[in-house]
């Protein structure tokens, strides 16, 4: 293929899961990153991570906000020439087209609604388990995998303080 597969770079969401009782108030239209279900707060993770499963970028998201906003702003840490392996939920032209501006290739599923196809490698997709690996590490912290921080600034500075462990690790 004549890529540098050092070069791939993973896009993925976690949903931690909060815990049985919520404290504080619901409602209120300024989530800061935090969204509700069903009275519940949820929060999605978007990460951005290198081929050795090492966090480039992170962003934080209520769990109603769909998974293709976020990630042109995580593409922006992405390097020149990278192949980027995504989910489904990343599949659209916006994500294809600034992926093509950065002369990367974007090895994304199609949706089953979607009437054009892409070329798409099976093969490479199943390396986009590094970043369900990074997901399953940052879950090891009771904290992270429960959601135990309320206040989204503070969640976050926890994951970013266990993906910085995670490069320390490396």
């Amino acid at each position: 293929m004549g890529r540098d597969t050092r070069a791939l770079r993973f896009l993925d969401h976690l949903r931690p899961r909060p815990p049985a009782r919520c404290g504080g108030q619901k409602g209120g239209s300024d989530d800061r990153g935090m969204g509700r279900s069903r009275g519940d707060l949820t929060s999605k993770i978007h990460a951005l991570v290198d081929a050795d499963g090492r966090p480039v970028a992170l962003r934080q998201t209520g769990g109603q906000v769909r998974d293709s906003q976020e990630a042109e702003a995580l593409l922006d840490a992405m390097p020149e020439g990278a192949t980027l392996l995504a989910d489904k939920g990343y599949d659209s032209n916006t994500i294809r087209e600034t992926a093509a501006s950065k002369n990367a290739w974007a090895n994304i599923p199609s949706r089953s609604n979607r009437t054009q196809r892409f070329a798409f490698s099976g093969w490479l997709y199943r390396q986009r388990n590094f970043v369900e690996r990074f997901f399953n590490r940052i879950k090891h912290f009771r904290g992270i995998a429960t959601l135990y921080d309320k206040c989204p600034e503070n969640y976050l500075a926890a994951v970013k303080l266990i993906c910085a462990r995670i490069w320390c690790a490396a």
